[in-house]
């Protein structure tokens, strides 16, 4: 299993960290997902693209730097 860390701009608050969570979690082959308000740090375990997890990110109303 691999951890992929990426940094999501845009995030204010924990209903922010609900939304990119539930998004990115909802990808086929995620194992895992961890977000940290305060950096913008995204962990995703799993056997996933990184095309997908900005996708996610954008549903969810972010964005993927």
């Amino acid at each position: 299993m691999s951890v992929k860390t990426y940094t999501v701009q845009g995030m204010t608050c924990g209903h922010c960290v609900s939304s990119v969570k539930e998004e990115v979690g909802e990808i086929p082959g995620v194992t895992g997902v961890e977000v940290d308000l305060d950096s913008g740090r995204l962990d995703v375990s799993g056997d996933v693209s990184g095309d997908a997890v900005r996708k996610a990110v954008e549903e969810a109303g972010y964005t993927l730097v």
